[in-house]
């Protein structure tokens, strides 16, 4: 990919499997050399959530819910059928097709390699994963296809509205097919705290900053000071996660390998969905794009905040939803590519 398409990435995004690759090797050494340190973070909890996880899950979340505005969902009725796109495929088929994938793989194709009390733990999350629709990313594979910005933030911000009403009940009936009994309290409280309460605090960051400063202030000024919180707090969390997990990536290291192939099955199937259902529609190209990577893109700063609060830090479903942030950027830039490749195929203005 050339240096004008890669333009709007930053360093840290631009290198995040790099990053993500060294995050796990550094915490498989600390777990495996200075255990200590997990057994000492891990006697910080409330209510089976980490304290110092979720204060870097919230360095993760809040700074791209500052970048979500809502008042631009006033003008969904202008342009309706990309938004159509999105909602069903994110909704009606990606937790289903991600479902069924990932059982296919772990409890059929695998089920000679993968134990099968793993295979439940790897497939729950990968549920995870497909039920949580990207938030952040989207917008940089919507600006690396010069989608049109105004409707991606719609996108975005009617799929959080969305994420507060169907996450729990998708997760929860895919994971009681998975054989687990969910606690609804927990599974509520991480939605709570990782969406609605970092949702609400960048909503009223964002107008406060506006209001004070004005928006030229808050976009050129105040939002790029958080460009690397983000990352950085996903980095640092990942090398917590992985000192808890080094036991197991040890143990079965073919694994991140196996769990990595239907996660990116899954991310070009439902990219293939939304694009070429918005190509059979005529959407323009500006539409198309970031309709099919707000699908195929995941928000998985919730999976890992909900796969730790459900299951634990050194859970194997914590491991399925890291791995879910190995593979993404390196198939979403695949992607961002052909798309760039197709822009022919699609009406070029709204």
């Amino acid at each position: 990919m050339s240096k004008q398409k890669l333009e709007g990435i930053s360093f840290f995004e631009r290198y995040l499997t790099l990053w993500v690759a060294l995050c796990m090797v550094a915490g498989v050494l600390i777990g495996r050399y200075l255990p200590i340190i997990p057994e000492f973070l891990g006697r910080f909890e409330f209510a089976n959530v980490s304290i110092p996880i979720a204060i870097l899950i919230w360095l993760m979340i809040y700074p791209m819910m500052m970048k979500v505005d809502f008042k631009s969902v006033k003008n969904v009725g202008k342009s309706p059928k990309g938004l159509f796109v999105t909602w069903i495929v994110n909704w009606l088929i990606k937790p289903f097709t991600m479902f069924g994938i990932a059982y296919l793989f772990f409890n059929v194709i695998f089920s000679g390699i993968i134990p099968s009390n793993l295979a439940s733990d790897y497939l729950a999350g990968a549920v995870l994963l497909g039920a949580a629709p990207c938030t952040a990313m989207v917008f940089v594979w919507s600006h690396l296809t010069k989608g049109n910005p105004a409707y991606t933030v719609v996108q975005v911000a009617t799929n959080d509205l969305i994420i507060l009403v169907a996450f729990t009940p998708i997760v929860a009936f895919l994971l009681g097919v998975s054989g687990f009994e969910v606690p609804w309290a927990t599974l509520i409280l991480s939605v709570v705290l990782f969406v609605v309460i970092p949702l609400a605090g960048g909503v009223i960051t964002r107008n406060t900053m506006i209001k004070n400063k004005g928006e030229a202030y808050f976009t050129n000024t105040f939002l790029p000071k958080f460009n690397n919180v983000t990352i950085g707090g996903l980095l640092v969390t990942l090398v917590l996660i992985f000192s808890f997990q080094g036991h197991v990536i040890l143990e079965n290291p073919l694994h991140i390998l196996l769990i990595a192939i239907p996660l990116t099955i899954q991310t070009v199937l439902i990219f293939g969905i939304a694009y070429g259902a918005s190509r059979a529609l005529r959407l323009s190209h500006d539409i198309a794009a970031p309709a099919g990577m707000i699908g195929a893109s995941n928000f998985f700063e919730l999976a890992v905040a909900v796969a730790i609060a459900l299951f634990g830090a050194d859970s194997p479903v914590a491991l399925a939803t890291i791995v879910g942030v190995l593979v993404e950027v390196p198939v979403m830039l695949m992607l961002v590519k052909f798309a760039n490749n197709t822009r022919g195929w699609f009406p070029q203005k709204a």
